[in-house]
């Protein structure tokens, strides 16, 4: 892992978030989940979705993961702010160390600091869960993710251009890739 990593600690005792909680989803977080989700898709500028999520259909993606897989939830005084997901990267038994991670945070809570808390959390679970290879998919006009992943080792191994189409025009995507031990 990073050496810096540790500095984004979500603080047990922390005078500034004294009640910062990060813990797995449930399937009855799978409303909120979806909220802020949807908050993304219909922003139109990070996931390829193009639809809402309801909550049944988070409900599937929760009730469907393996082992490795996972959503965490960060909550600040019991409020959801955002959630981040680690999914297999491909089915395929020669890809069993390798992850993919999404954050999604509130838009009106961008910017803050609460997704560099879920990255740092979902980093600790894929080396718990035994990943070696994390990937995330980030929209290439999309600094703000791009910077705090590289904070945390990711680094941008490429670009897909025009690999996506949403709102009318072709999207890039910037593919980053950081080893965890």
């Amino acid at each position: 892992m990073p050496p810096d990593v540790g500095r984004f600690s979500p603080p047990t005792n922390s005078i500034i978030f004294p009640s910062l909680l990060i813990r797995p989803a449930k399937t009855e977080d799978a409303a909120v989940i979806a909220a802020i989700y949807n908050q993304s898709i219909l922003a139109g500028d990070c996931t390829m979705d193009q639809a809402p999520r309801s909550p049944a259909d988070i409900s599937a993606w929760i009730s469907h993961f393996n082992k490795r897989e996972t959503i965490l939830l960060l909550e600040l005084d019991q409020q959801v702010l955002g959630w981040g997901i680690i999914k297999q990267y491909s089915d395929r038994p020669g890809y069993r160390f390798c992850c993919e991670t999404s954050v999604y945070v509130r838009r009106a809570k961008v910017g803050k600091g609460y997704g560099s808390y879920l990255q740092e959390a979902l980093l600790k679970k894929c080396s718990i869960f035994g990943y070696h290879h994390v990937v995330a998919k980030i929209w290439a006009n999309n600094p703000g993710s791009i910077s705090m992943h590289k904070r945390f080792g990711f680094k941008i191994v490429g670009t897909q251009t025009e690999i996506g189409y949403a709102d009318g025009k072709w999207v890039d995507v910037v593919i980053m890739q950081c080893i965890v031990e």
